[in-house]
């Protein structure tokens, strides 16, 4: 038995490695950063001013918005060659891939539009009126509705992705910049930065459910500035970015009640889980760095130096 211990030992998981990847707006490059030693292994550069980024569903492409070079970039990850670019019109910030892997959406923040790629094909093969600066892009997991906000009308844009046209505008807070469909797509979740909420919709009515609000002990209340969030695999939790609060919050998101706050880095922007959800990892813009927070114990356990002003981050599953 005790020979044979070793062998069983590994043997009963697989090798599995893990990357997240961190776009550095002032530096023009993605940082990458292996899971197994929590240390970046590779800075890769980009176009002009990278935010948005985005993986295919089998993880052999990655998309980059380019903001100030007026594109989208694809890249292979695995040599982190620049394969191609994509239309996007002017100055993309944020995009979603719709879940059939192909097209995706794209907010046009100078040109007050939504741009839809075909990746395969690499044209654009729709332009939707929206808002004045489209920020915030969500799909719902059916595929059949895409988000955008817009940050000076203060609105979530409902898109009919056969259509491609608008059914629907609902308002939110003060410049909306992030939207997630939650709990199987019924929800629909926008944060507003400068309104300081969260705002909950009703997806099939497109009717306000609730609304999360924060109060960060000792901040005054204009640096807590929800942008990012993200929920845990069961999605009972989300756990919020608020910007120059320097926080996150961790909110139960059936009451909408928020039970806890974590110090980060300087200007907490996106974020990103690990494969099993144990770990999250946050781009804090200012200090330049990421922070790691175990899940489980809603603490902040390691920072990790990246480029000037990370902004998105992204998983990317490897097999060694």
């Amino acid at each position: 038995m005790k020979r044979l211990l070793p062998v069983l030992l590994l043997t009963a998981s697989p090798l599995v490695a893990e990357e997240i990847w961190v776009t550095n707006e002032k530096d023009d490059t993605v940082s990458v950063i292996d899971l197994s030693t929590m240390e970046v292994t590779r800075t890769i550069p980009t176009g002009e001013r990278p935010r948005g980024i985005t993986f295919s569903h089998d993880y052999s492409r990655v998309y980059i918005c380019a903001s100030d070079s007026d594109t989208v970039q694809v890249m292979d990850p695995v040599t982190g060659e620049i394969l191609h670019d994509l239309p996007s019109g002017e100055d993309p910030e944020q995009f979603v891939l719709h879940p059939n892997d192909r097209h995706l959406y794209i907010a046009n923040e100078d040109d007050a539009i939504t741009t839809v790629v075909d990746t395969e094909s690499r044209t654009v093969i729709a332009q939707i009126d929206v808002g004045i600066e489209p920020e915030g892009m969500a799909v719902s997991p059916d595929g059949k509705i895409a988000i955008t906000t817009s940050e000076t009308t203060n609105m979530a844009h409902w898109i009919d992705t056969e259509t491609r046209e608008l059914f629907a505008n609902t308002l939110v807070d003060a410049r909306p910049r992030h939207a997630e469909f939650v709990k199987g797509g019924t929800e629909l979740w926008v944060s507003a930065e400068i309104g300081g909420t969260i705002t909950v919709f009703n997806t099939a009515t497109q009717t306000e459910k609730g609304k999360i609000h924060f109060e960060v002990k000792g901040v005054h209340p204009d640096r807590v500035q929800p942008v990012g969030f993200e929920l845990t695999g069961d999605e009972k939790t989300a756990f919020v970015a608020l910007g120059p609060s320097n926080h996150l919050a961790v909110v139960n998101a059936d009451t909408y009640e928020v039970e806890d706050y974590i110090l980060v880095g300087r200007r907490v922007w996106h974020m990103a889980f690990n494969t099993d959800k144990s770990l999250l990892f946050t781009t804090n813009g200012i200090s330049g760095d990421v922070t790691v927070v175990d899940v489980a114990k809603r603490k902040p356990i390691k920072t990790i130096k990246v480029g000037r002003f990370p902004w998105g981050a992204a998983l990317r599953p490897t097999s060694n």
